[in-house]
């Protein structure tokens, strides 16, 4: 089998285990939703948190990618392609990860211990279809927020201006 057959037969496959995945959920009435990506923006907002921080690139495991800033229909919750629309692409990933070529970081929000895709779903998608366990990525870290404490009581004989 050349390359060009392996790259289309590998996008094949991806593309029916989440066209399976998918029949699967409407038989047990599942809603739609239930296997696509985690959004981060959902996440983010029950997390109470908006402000990250930058902490590199680093080695990230790739079953711990979880979700999408902006993709999470093109891709089933597992990562399979879920749009045939996504399959030049794909295959371009597909080719390059056969040849061996590397391929830049992709770039993850972290929030606990899960990771959203900001840039590069389809490197996650080809990685998670080869079963690839780790990816080089840049990586920002978003840490939830802690709820509003009350403001302190204070003494009224202390807050007043003539004090005793």
């Amino acid at each position: 089998m050349d390359l060009n057959e392996q790259v289309d037969s590998d996008f094949a496959r991806a593309r029916r285990r989440s066209l399976l995945r998918g029949a699967v959920a409407r038989i047990r009435r599942e809603p739609a939703a239930s296997n696509w990506l985690l959004s981060f923006d959902d996440v983010r907002r029950a997390a109470r948190t908006d402000n990250g921080l930058y902490l590199g690139t680093m080695v990230v495991e790739v079953d711990r990618i979880v979700g999408s800033v902006g993709r999470r229909r093109d891709f089933d919750r597992f990562f399979m392609p879920s749009r045939a629309s996504v399959g030049e692409r794909w295959k371009r990933i597909d080719r390059a990860f056969h040849r061996a070529e590397d391929l830049p970081p992709v770039e993850l929000y972290k929030i606990g211990d899960a990771y959203f895709v900001v840039d590069g779903h389809h490197r996650v998608s080809v990685a998670r279809c080869h079963r690839v366990e780790t990816l080089e990525a840049k990586v920002t870290d978003f840490q939830p927020g802690l709820a509003a404490a009350p403001a302190p009581e204070m003494d009224r004989e202390v807050s007043t201006c003539r004090g005793r």
